[in-house]
């Protein structure tokens, strides 16, 4: 039996499957975002414990056999976020998350004043990565900087207490931008600029290796027999791509979660930083991967929902299949964007309403912005040397098969569906923890089934590749406005 973790944003889940990969249980526990002034998001990191062991509490109580058995369990975490550890063990401050704005400025800063952030990290100084927040920390909070023991990213703090060890796998250290990408270890002048060092950091692992192992305490409260591994484990993307078996070059997945991702394995290291493609160690031994990001994928449908107090499923389901392209144009920046722009700023907008604009074509609209948000990301990649033939479509939002139609046409390649439930991230975590305990990685990230393989229409597409070269044309339209 294996368990797999994945610390999601909005909340917790834990997956039991065997050496089969069967889901035996699985439990979600939610969780709540705290925002104490515009555009700032915050957790405390001791709601992913609670969280954790109430999923533990209820696996014991369902499911005491299965739980005794298991060898070695996963982590998937959201990326970024920066938990202080103090000399006690205990976190200083709430988390910053991922999508927390408040160091758009010391991104800026850093950027100019240590240009190895985008050779050596890789990657454009972005605020929601790790590295400006510690920045915002120590120029506002200087008594909270000064107390730091261990910078941690939110899966690690849960390893943490569940392990007694500070350690971090590759893939989610590669998002602090203190990482030497291409070699896979620390970059002292990268920690420095921030006024850290490599002290402050959490021994690096492979998401393959074993990084500890379970507390005793915790093996006596929850009935394991013996002390299972606990696995290095991946940012929640790179166990998504675990999930779905994205593990050699030119495999890879769209995601249609709160956010959206494209996300293709690499071979080498591929920076692409002026088009805000974030180039990151993957979970797996010399394995690379690119990755662009829409900030505000399914979340602009649940926004728009939520504004026609609909549920975003139904709206999703009356726009069926369609046959052009929407008569208006949404542009999907609710908060901000990552790839291409790294605009913090920018916000959303619709063009070409009308009078018998209907509430179908307002959905249509924001179907095909995040279409396109997607095919932005898709180009970016294209332009630092990748090609990509095919997707397998993740997250909630590609259970609307109408929506993975539209992207398969605006990006004019086939999307696959996936069968059976997708577990995604946690999936991923937990063959992390098949292969820590050494079970072959050609077994164990295997592709899933699919159901179903959604080919781009050729007259379609071209309306599809049309609509998109004018809508790249509204983004430095809305920037000019001061939007």
């Amino acid at each position: 039996m294996f368990v797999g973790i994945d610390m999601g944003t909005s909340s917790i889940k834990v997956l039991l499957i065997n050496h089969e990969q069967v889901p035996v249980a699985a439990h979600s526990i939610s969780l709540s975002i705290d925002r104490p002034a515009p555009g700032w998001s915050e957790q405390d990191p001791e709601d992913w414990w609670h969280a954790v062991c109430t999923a533990f509490d209820a696996l014991k109580k369902n499911h005491p056999k299965e739980l005794a058995a298991v060898k070695a369990i996963g982590l998937s975490g959201q990326m970024h976020g920066a938990t202080l550890i103090g000399a006690d063990g205990k976190s200083l401050r709430p988390c910053i998350l991922w999508n927390d704005g408040r160091s758009a400025s010391q991104a800026k800063a850093l950027e100019l004043a240590e240009p190895g952030f985008n050779s050596i990290g890789g990657n454009r100084l972005m605020p929601g990565f790790t590295a400006p927040k510690l920045q915002w920390v120590r120029e506002n909070e200087p008594l909270v900087f000064e107390k730091i023991k261990k910078v941690l990213l939110p899966k690690d703090y849960v390893r943490f207490k569940l392990t007694g060890e500070y350690a971090s796998d590759m893939s989610d250290s590669s998002g602090t931008l203190w990482l030497d990408i291409k070699k896979r270890a620390w970059c002292n002048s990268l920690l420095e600029a921030t006024g850290l060092t490599a002290e402050h950091m959490p021994e690096l692992a492979e998401g393959t290796d074993e990084t500890g192992r379970l507390r005793p305490d915790l093996c006596q409260e929850w009935g394991f027999r013996s002390a299972p591994i606990v696995a290095g484990g991946a940012s929640d993307n790179a166990a998504a791509a675990c999930g779905i078996g994205a593990a050699q070059d030119g495999q890879g997945f769209v995601s249609l979660g709160t956010s959206g991702v494209v996300f293709v394995a690499n071979d080498r290291f591929s920076p692409n930083v002026s088009g805000g493609v974030h180039a990151f160690c993957h979970a797996l031994p010399e394995t690379w991967h690119q990755m662009g990001v829409v900030l505000s994928a399914a979340d602009s449908l649940n926004w728009l929902a939520g504004v026609l107090r609909r549920s975003a499923s139904d709206l999703a389901d009356e726009v069926g299949l369609i046959s052009n392209p929407a008569r208006s144009m949404f542009l999907p920046y609710l908060a901000g964007e990552r790839t291409p722009h790294n605009d913090v700023d920018i916000r959303a907008g619709f063009l070409g309403l009308s009078h018998d604009s209907t509430e179908t074509e307002l959905v249509h609209a924001v179907m095909d912005g995040v279409a396109f948000a997607l095919k932005d990301c898709l180009e970016a990649l294209k332009r630092a040397g990748t090609q990509v033939d095919q997707l397998v479509a993740v997250g909630g939002g590609s259970r609307s098969i109408g929506w993975v139609r539209i992207i398969a046409n605006a990006m004019g390649i086939p999307i696959h569906v996936l069968s059976g439930v997708n577990l995604g991230a946690a999936l991923g975590a937990a063959r992390l923890a098949m292969a820590a305990s050494g079970a072959s990685l050609a077994e164990v990230f295997s592709p899933p089934n699919t159901s179903r393989t959604i080919e781009p229409d050729r007259a379609l597409s071209a309306h599809y590749q049309d609509a998109y070269g004018r809508w790249r044309r509204l983004y430095p339209a809305l920037k000019e406005t001061g939007f």
